[in-house]
């Protein structure tokens, strides 16, 4: 497995980071956003992080290059929610196939797993079973199913909604 260094996102980590997700905006079905973010509105969503050991954005570089990341976010807006969050990650598609993924994600979930953070929601548009095996593998579990919940590309996609309770 390659080696990759896994530290807290900061603002000059942005381009990479908006880069990689619009890949994903404009190429995939995997984000329900259908425009791509710009580096302004991007950077505004990095300040929502780190600031609470619940709320993470997590970056892995390898070779002095931004590759991926992965984040827990508020799961929703309501305070009887704050014990729970949103995981989520994405790699550059060039850095797929070669474990960054779980590593990084392994390492989110450890962060959280030394919080009071009661659930972690991984909610997967499909189909997508690279994300899905890679829930499962840190111990998601299917929760519920929404169908033809996003419209994107024409069509209609449904979600899966897998949890975790952190050890």
């Amino acid at each position: 497995m390659k080696s990759l260094n896994i530290r807290e996102a900061v603002p000059d980590d942005i381009r990479a980071l908006v880069n990689i997700y619009n890949h994903y905006v404009l190429e995939t079905h995997v984000t329900f956003d259908l425009d791509p973010v710009d580096v302004d509105a991007r950077l505004s969503w990095l300040q929502q992080y780190n600031r609470n050991p619940r709320h993470r954005l997590f970056v892995g570089v390898s070779n002095n290059e931004v590759i991926g990341y992965a984040s827990s976010s508020q799961f929703r807006i309501k305070p009887a929610y704050d014990l729970s969050v949103e995981t989520t990650i994405y790699l550059s598609p060039e850095a797929q196939g070669n474990g960054f993924g779980a590593q990084l994600y392994e390492h989110l979930l450890r962060s959280l797993d030394a919080t009071d953070v009661h659930r972690c929601y991984g909610i997967i548009a499909l189909p997508n079973d690279a994300s899905v095996a890679l829930h499962a593998r840190f111990g998601f579990v299917e929760a519920g199913k929404l169908t033809e919940v996003g419209y994107k590309f024409g069509q209609y996609w449904d979600t899966l909604w897998m949890e975790r309770t952190p050890t």
